[in-house]
C-alpha cells in the first residue's frame, strides 16, 4: 500500500510515481520544500482489500506504521469494519520502516507454509516486542525541519558535531544517545545492534552512502553478531519515504528481530 507524499503542491505515490532512490533525489535537491506525507484512504485500503479477496485470499494481515506516526492504522481499520463478513487482521506494529516490514515479512512466511490469518495475526503481534529500529543520523538539519528538535539545540548540535542515535518508543520517533562524530555513532549503534541474538536484520542506509560504505557496516555488524545470523534473514535496503524526511542523508542502521 503506497504512502503518499507531497512536495509543495506534488503529491506522489513512492513506489509508484516515485522510486524511493527519486523521492532521496528530490528531497535533497538545494531549495526543494520540506515534504509531509499522508495516509492512504479508508476508501483505498477497501478496495486493495476486496481485490485481495478476489484473488483468492482467505483473510487478509496488514501490519501499519504506528498510529502515532501516520493515520494508516486509522485508514486500515475504517475499511476492515466496512467488510465485517472478511476475516482482515489490522495490526499497529508501534513502529516503521523496516520495522514495520519485518512483521509483514513473518506473516508471508507464516501464510507460505498454511497457517490461518488467525494464527499469523497472533503470532505477529506476539513478536512485535522483539522488533527494533535503531540508526545513526549523520545531521540535525531534517530533525529540525521536521520538528523534533529546535532551532538552538539543533544549532548547538551541529557546532558539537552530534550525531544523534534515533529509535522508535512506544510509537514515537526518539532520540536515545547523542554521540559525537559519525565514527563514534556508528560504533555505538553497532554495540547495541549486537548486544543480543538476531533472527532477522535489514540493514537501512541513504543513497548518499557509497556501496562499499554500506558493505563495511553491514560486516562489521555481522562479524560481531552473538551465533551468528541466516543469510537469508539478512536484507540492505534504502530507507524510505514514511522516516526517511525526518532523519536526513548518510544514516546508518538496522531494523531487527531478537531471536527468542
Amino acid at each position: 500500500m503506497p504512502l503518499f507524499v507531497r512536495f509543495g503542491a506534488d503529491e506522489l505515490r513512492v513506489g509508484l510515481d516515485l522510486t524511493t532512490e527519486q523521492f532521496w533525489a528530490r528531497l535533497l535537491e538545494p531549495g526543494a520544500p520540506f515534504p509531509s506525507t499522508a495516509a492512504p484512504s479508508p476508501g483505498t485500503f477497501r478496495d486493495t482489500f476486496e481485490a485481495c479477496f478476489a484473488d483468492g485470499a482467505e483473510a487478509v494481515i496488514c501490519p501499519t506504521i504506528s498510529s502515532k506516526l501516520s493515520a494508516t492504522y486509522q485508514s486500515a481499520t475504517l475499511a476492515a469494519r466496512e467488510l465485517p463478513d472478511r476475516e482482515i487482521h489490522v495490526i499497529d506494529t508501534g513502529s516503521t520502516s523496516m520495522s514495520t516490514g519485518i512483521p509483514a515479512l513473518l506473516a508471508v512466511e507464516m501464510a507460505t507454509a498454511g497457517a490461518t490469518g488467525a494464527e499469523i495475526a497472533a503470532r505477529v503481534c506476539d513478536r512485535l516486542v522483539d522488533v527494533d529500529l535503531l540508526v545513526a543520523v549523520d545531521t540535525l538539519d531534517f530533525l529540525r525541519k521536521g520538528g523534533r528538535l529546535s532551532p538552538a539545540r539543533a544549532a548547538i548540535g551541529t557546532l558539537l558535531s552530534v550525531k544523534p542515535l534515533i529509535t522508535v518508543r512506544d510509537g514515537l520517533v526518539v532520540m536515545t544517545e547523542r554521540p559525537r562524530t559519525r565514527a563514534k555513532a556508528r560504533e555505538r549503534v553497532i554495540e547495541l545492534i549486537t548486544a543480543a541474538p538476531l533472527e532477522r536484520i535489514a540493514f537501512l542506509h541513504t543513497p548518499t552512502s557509497t556501496p562499499e560504505e554500506v558493505a563495511a557496516f553491514r560486516d562489521r555488524v555481522l562479524a560481531r553478531l552473538p551465533d551468528g545470523i541466516d543469510p537469508d534473514h539478512i536484507s540492505v535496503g534504502v530507507i524510505g519515504a514514511s522516516t526517511g524526511p525526518h532523519l536526513g542523508p548518510n544514516l546508518m542502521g538496522a531494523a531487527f528481530l531478537r531471536r527468542r
